[in-house]
């Protein structure tokens, strides 16, 4: 990830309903979580009142992204 990119990850929310940034969830991705429930274990994600629903979504795309990076 570009300076630039950690820079707006720590701005951007991750989970609205807990107050997460972005930038925690892209750190659980980044030290091996590889599922949604991986990364709300360890970001602590997903037990707001949605339930995930708002989270999961964004999670799923940038895990999608990831692996795809990871085989090319």
């Amino acid at each position: 990830m570009k300076p630039d990119e950690k820079i707006m990850a720590r701005l951007k929310p991750g989970c609205i309903c807990m107050g997460i940034r972005l930038d925690k969830i892209l750190k659980a991705i980044e030290e091996g979580a590889r599922s949604f429930d991986d990364v709300a274990r360890t970001a602590g994600i997903g037990r707001g009142d949605c339930g995930g629903r708002r989270c999961r979504e964004k999670v799923e795309t940038i895990l999608r992204k990831t692996a795809n990076r990871d085989r090319a």
